[in-house]
């Protein structure tokens, strides 16, 4: 059962390495970067929150460590941190039901069984971590973004929160000059097959610098409109719109300078402290891009074909 915990005021964080678990789905050890929160106590009578990051080796460019310690002064509930480090990401990452159409992400099966049957009893046993789902938070960048996202839609009994800084939504089942249209993008595509889960909730990132193509030359380009599209499925699969928060970056690139910016925003979407108002709702960026009327054309009913 979940009992809400009070923001942390006093002690010291600590990052913990953990080099204990060997995975046999995937068939190696798999290195842990543990951030515990000030004051954690194994025996404490509610376990805490988990937040699963892919891409750990990325913790300190991403500034996580310096954002926390700021964070935990009055605007966050303690929760455990898990920093899992990458190794074949472009295997190992991606959408679990298929590979793209050039063959990346032929293990991303195997590492959400590691994830669902491995990484998480681990953190429960070993980190006091929940088992309820919708504590558990499940997050990532580009392509781990799509891997985050993926895990969650098809695992709400396990995990029911996700967030995709920049995600790899674009990932496609064929190439663009072989015919490619938009109903190859293979999330988008899961997604249509069944309704959201009435845990589901989704942080979703874009920076209007992630990348300058724009495959069908409407003048948006395609990682800001691949995560509109993708709400726009959300939706229709009966996701309420206020479960999603949508983060639109005027400027901001696809590297991990901009993500560490956007941390504190999606931390405080996660795991805010109680009587704080958590971040809610789309915020997109006044830019060129047009990216405001696109949402609001999809919000209203009108998709792209391929949707």
């Amino acid at each position: 059962m979940y009992l809400p915990l009070n923001p942390v005021r006093a002690g010291a964080m600590q990052v913990v390495p953990d080099t204990a678990l060997h995975s046999r789905f995937l068939g190696r050890p798999v290195r842990l970067d543990v951030v515990l929160p000030p004051g954690h106590d194994p025996a404490a009578p509610a376990p805490y929150p988990v937040l699963l990051l892919h891409d750990g080796q990325d913790l300190r460019r991403l500034r996580l460590p310096g954002t926390l310690r700021q964070l935990y002064r009055q605007q966050l509930r303690p929760f455990v941190l898990v920093a899992v480090h990458a190794h074949e990401r472009i295997q190992e990452y991606g959408t679990a039901a298929e590979p793209d159409y050039l063959g990346r992400g032929s293990r991303a099966g195997q590492h959400a069984e590691f994830m669902r049957r491995e990484l998480l009893p681990h953190v429960q046993r070993h980190y006091h971590g929940t088992l309820d789902p919708r504590e558990v938070v499940v997050a990532g960048c580009s392509l781990g973004g799509l891997t985050a996202f993926d895990f969650v839609w098809h695992h709400p009994e396990i995990a029911a929160r996700a967030g995709a800084f920049s995600g790899s939504f674009w990932w496609r089942r064929r190439a663009l000059p072989a015919g490619y249209t938009d109903a190859d993008r293979i999330m988008h595509r899961l997604v249509r097959t069944r309704p959201a889960h009435p845990a589901h909730r989704f942080w979703l990132q874009t920076g209007t610098l992630d990348e300058t193509n724009d495959r069908n030359h409407n003048g948006i380009i395609d990682s800001i409109e691949d995560t509109l599209d993708l709400m726009a499925v959300l939706v229709r699969q009966g996701l309420p719109d206020a479960y999603i928060r949508y983060v639109e970056v005027a400027g901001g690139h696809h590297n991990q300078a901009t993500w560490g910016r956007l941390m504190p925003d999606f931390l405080r979407w996660a795991f805010g402290a109680p009587g704080l108002p958590s971040p809610a709702g789309s915020i997109p960026a006044t830019s060129p891009w047009g990216s405001r009327q696109r949402l609001r054309r999809h919000r209203g009913g009108r998709l792209p074909r391929g949707i």
